[in-house]
C-alpha cells in the first residue's frame, strides 16, 4: 500500500536556524505551534539519535496546551494527544518500523486521512506510505547544547508555515 500522493507537491528553497540551546528549541516551537496551519499538517523531523527530535515534539505539544506524559513512541510506533481545544495530535517513530503491512494493522491510513497535527521521526522509514510532509525539519547538533536546524516546505500549507516562522 502506498501513501496518498495527490497532494502538490512544492519545493522552496530551505530555511537554516541556529538553536543555542533548549530554550531556542522552546521558542521555535512556542512559533509553530502559534500558526494556525500547524493543526492539520503533517511535519517529519530528521535528525541522528540525540538530535532533539522528541526534545522539540515535547516542546510543541506543551506548547499546544498537551498536559501529563509526554513519552517518545520508539515502541509502539504512535501515541496520541489531543490539546485542550481538541486537536487530535498524533507522535510517531517510526524507527523500529519495518513491516508495511504494519501500516494497515495500525490503522495509520485512517489516520493520515483524518484532519489533525502529524508528528513522524525517522519518517524515512515509512515514506512509500505517508504523504508527503507539509515540513520537514533537519536537525543537526554540532554540539553537546547547539543544533543546526534546516527546514524544508514541500506543500502550499508547508509554504505558509515556512512563511510565518
Amino acid at each position: 500500500m502506498t501513501a496518498d500522493h495527490t497532494r502538490r507537491i512544492v519545493e522552496t528553497p530551505p530555511r537554516q536556524l541556529a538553536w543555542h540551546g533548549e530554550d531556542d528549541t522552546a521558542a521555535f516551537a512556542r512559533q509553530l505551534a502559534a500558526q494556525p496551519l500547524v493543526r492539520n499538517a503533517f511535519i517529519t523531523l530528521h535528525g541522528d539519535l540525540g538530535a532533539g527530535k522528541t526534545t522539540l515534539v515535547r516542546h510543541l505539544l506543551r506548547a499546544l496546551g498537551v498536559q501529563g506524559r509526554i513519552k517518545s513512541p520508539t515502541y509502539a510506533v504512535v501515541e496520541p494527544h489531543e490539546a485542550p481545544d481538541g486537536l487530535p495530535i498524533w507522535h510517531f517513530d517510526f524507527y523500529r518500523f519495518d513491516d508495511p503491512r504494519e501500516w494497515e494493522d495500525a490503522g495509520f491510513r485512517d489516520i493520515f486521512a483524518h484532519p489533525g497535527l502529524k508528528l513522524a521521526e525517522w519518517p524515512e522509514k515509512a515514506a512509500a506510505l505517508t504523504p508527503p510532509a507539509d515540513l520537514a525539519i533537519y536537525i543537526e547538533a554540532t554540539d553537546d547544547t547547539e543544533r543546526k536546524v534546516t527546514l524544508h516546505a514541500h506543500t502550499p500549507a508547508g509554504q505558509g508555515l515556512l512563511q510565518r516562522l
